[in-house]
């Protein structure tokens, strides 16, 4: 029968949501204060679910530390002290905007091709904080 583990990373990120082709007034109109530069932070953190059939020796689904590693190299290591907009190309000023839900959609695309055979990527879940996150879901 197939098992649901999740495990939850954090990362501090500084993000702004800005469209380059519209006007300061414009952005601000749309946006708010979330559009005034430099950014703003938030300390992220992202949950991931995967499904699989437990192990017969061990019950786990996944090598804890595995996943620890590929979450470090996938999410934390490229996201942690970054702006997004600046440090990620895929969210560059005039491409997608880093919103809750681009970024579970990014990390989604990342996390599923590192996991082992028989180990399925089923959510990613990134929060901005304790009152808004964003769920892709395989």
């Amino acid at each position: 029968m197939p098992i649901l583990l999740t495990r939850t990373v954090g990362f501090h990120a500084i993000h702004r949501y800005y469209r380059p082709e519209w006007t300061a007034e414009q952005n601000r109109a749309r946006f708010g204060w979330t559009s005034d530069a430099p950014g703003h932070p938030h300390d992220y953190t992202c949950a991931v679910t995967v499904s699989g059939v437990p192990d017969a020796d061990t019950g786990m689904i996944i090598d804890l530390p595995a996943l620890d590693r590929l979450l470090a190299e996938r999410v934390v290591v490229p996201l942690d002290g970054k702006h997004i907009n600046l440090d990620i190309p895929e969210f560059a000023y005039g491409r997608a905007l880093p919103s809750c839900e681009a970024l579970a959609q990014y990390l989604f695309a990342r996390i599923g091709p590192g996991l082992p055979p028989g180990v399925t990527l089923v959510r990613v879940r990134v929060a901005e904080d304790l009152t808004l996150h964003a769920d892709c879901e395989g």
